[in-house]
């Protein structure tokens, strides 16, 4: 709000009508999730029940829920399991591939954020500090949080957790998880984890996802006028997917995503007009490509509803 509004929308003018390329540039972040979501399910899609489209059309729905509704993140996910269960995929291994897609992308996250907290390290454009927050700083808490996602996958594996925290499940899942199926679902959570071939070309799949959209960053600030590297394109987009995800719990990152992009930019030289402008971009592009799979979803619980065929797509 103390930023120049006149100077955001300048840099909006300026880039014009090539906003607009980032809406079908947005594809290729949907197919490489469900590409990963896909390796995620090959175990229990046999006869292949969901096929790469419709995986493709849930991604998109998944983050239309997530960034444009308030439900915290997780709201993707419920969805996201109720979808593939249309298709007759059963719920266990449904709730399987979800779990681990979401410890996945926080793994793949943190081998995002390290190469660009690497590359901010190098960076000739950095000045040793993010508005005062030195950059040992940064690298010392991204090290003391990186045992989180290791934990989560080792007590997923060996901890039952679920069988111990059902009542927690619940909550989340609500129906989906019946409190009887907490053991089922840590059982079947231990195989998945055992095979690394998948998980690996999953969590491979998601860190090219979020390399992508650094792309959108790097075109933005170029039709802008103010044109940068793609090495400084891709500590942007990490910072900033950094500062999202730690602040998962505010609906759509408002205010969240433009700190992240102004801290970043600052640093690296880009105005704070700019980074918000590539903020704004952002949040267009979230519009235009989820509005669409929010409304196609709607319309497909509407005809569930009215008795239409459960498997529609």
């Amino acid at each position: 709000m103390r930023s120049d509004v006149g100077g955001i929308v300048q840099a909006l003018r300026v880039a014009g009508w090539g906003l607009l390329w980032l809406v079908p540039y947005r594809a290729l972040f949907f197919l490489l999730y469900a590409l990963g979501w896909d390796a995620l399910l090959r175990p229990y899609n046999h006869p292949r029940r969901v096929g790469l489209p419709y995986l493709f059309w849930v991604s998109s729905v998944r983050e239309a829920v997530d960034r444009l509704l308030p439900v915290a993140s997780v709201g993707g996910s419920v969805v996201g399991i109720r979808l593939v269960r249309w298709r007759g995929m059963p719920t266990i291994p449904a709730c399987v591939s979800v779990i681990l897609e979401i410890v996945l992308t926080l793994v793949a996250l943190y081998a995002f954020i390290a190469v660009g907290l690497v590359l901010l390290f190098g960076s000739s454009s950095g000045a040793g500090s993010l508005d005062g927050i030195n950059y040992a700083h940064l690298a010392l808490a991204f090290l003391c949080t990186l045992p989180v996602p290791v934990l989560t996958a080792l007590l997923l594996r060996y901890g039952s957790l679920f069988s111990r925290l059902q009542h927690l499940l619940r909550p989340l899942f609500g129906d989906l998880v019946p409190a009887t199926s907490a053991g089922a679902l840590d059982i079947e959570l231990a195989a998945a984890l055992s095979r690394g071939r998948n998980l690996f070309a999953a969590g491979a799949l998601q860190w090219l996802a979020m390399m992508s959209a650094a792309f959108e960053v790097w075109w933005v600030l170029r039709i802008a006028g103010h044109p940068v590297s793609v090495v400084d394109a891709v500590i942007i987009e990490s910072m900033m997917q950094a500062a999202r995800h730690v602040a998962f719990f505010v609906p759509g990152a408002l205010g969240v995503q433009e700190a992240g992009l102004l801290l970043a930019g600052h640093a690296l030289g880009v105005g704070a007009e700019l980074a918000l402008a590539v903020s704004m971009a952002k949040r267009l592009r979230e519009i235009l490509c989820g509005l669409p799979p929010l409304i196609s979803w709607q319309w497909l619980e509407l005809r569930r509803l009215r008795g239409g065929d459960d498997r529609s797509a």
